[in-house]
């Protein structure tokens, strides 16, 4: 892409950046003509837990994830971004490493802000650094219903909060009124729960017999009724 066309774009999603909309049009101009695009791959590796760098990230297109890793390669999923989404700010105000590895769930394109760049843009409005804390406050009370899910739920009850959280923001009704969603592998399902493959293959089976979850295709069918599991 042109400098140009790229200023266009990233002003476009600017505007619509709970820390950014506030913005006059004039210095959201000047501020996207500093962003750099950049393509990855599915599956590259965007950057890594404790890694030094300190840019801010806007999602352009595609989808990407926050994970932590272990030794042994096993992932545990924080938070996915999609189209729109901004990730990088803790690292981005207080200039320390990287708190999770972001790694491309699809082919995707990211904008990409310099901490300086940043950093000059908040002398000038201060107000952006207002913006930001609350959307961290938000991602941080996100993160602590994650932390509650795993000390306090079984894992049958993690699994189907997971999947009615995905149904409700992404999915939609069939005629029969179950939520259809795109079908994750028990791998992912277990990576985003913080249970193993096998507790995984378990929990679905009994959903799979109680009704509350099926597959077809490539979805999973969530039945309206699996909040019930709650209440066990």
């Amino acid at each position: 892409m042109e400098k140009g066309t790229n200023t266009e774009l990233i002003m476009g999603f600017l505007k619509d950046l709970p820390i950014f909309k506030g913005l006059p049009d004039r210095h959201l101009r000047h501020l996207s003509g500093d962003f750099i695009v950049r393509n990855v791959s599915k599956g590259e590796t965007i950057f890594y837990q404790s890694d030094n760098s300190t840019d801010l990230y806007i999602v352009l297109e595609g989808t990407v994830r926050a994970s932590l890793l272990n030794h042994d390669g096993e992932e545990l999923i924080l938070a996915t971004f999609c189209k729109g989404n901004f990730f990088g700010e803790m690292s981005l105000l207080d200039g320390k490493p990287r708190s999770a590895t972001m790694i491309a769930v699809d082919d995707s394109t990211l904008g990409i802000l310099r901490r300086e760049k940043f950093l000059l843009a908040v002398k000038n409005d201060p107000m952006i650094a207002i913006d930001l804390l609350s959307a961290i406050v938000q991602r941080m009370r996100m993160a602590n219903g994650m932390i509650e899910s795993l000390a306090f739920l079984d894992v049958s009850q993690r699994l189907v909060k997971l999947l009615l959280q995905i149904a409700k923001t992404e999915g939609y009704k069939d005629e029969d009124g179950f939520f259809r969603i795109k079908k994750l592998t028990h791998r992912e399902l277990a990576a985003h729960t913080g249970a193993s493959r096998e507790a995984i293959t378990k929990v679905m089976k009994v959903l799979a017999f109680r009704e509350m979850v099926k597959e077809k295709g490539g979805y999973f069918l969530i039945s309206p009724d699996a909040e019930d599991v709650y209440n066990e």
